[in-house]
């Protein structure tokens, strides 16, 4: 839990900085940093649901075949 916490300050700390860079406005920097970590994980769940399903109908022994 202590790694997951860590990068999530990490992902919020670059959202801010990033954002507050290129707009020199804390409040967008703040903004975003709040909404867009919240919005990646969403996506993150379904990209990982997707993969889990592409590897389970993967077939075996192919795994290891260079693409």
């Amino acid at each position: 839990m202590t790694k997951t916490l860590t990068f999530a300050v990490l992902h919020f700390s670059v959202a801010f900085t990033v954002t507050y860079l290129l707009t020199g406005s804390v409040i967008v920097g703040g903004a975003v940093a709040l909404v867009e970590p919240a919005i990646n994980t969403v996506v993150f769940y379904f990209h990982d649901k997707v993969w889990k399903r592409i590897e389970t109908k993967k077939p075996h022994g192919l795994e290891a075949i260079p693409v």
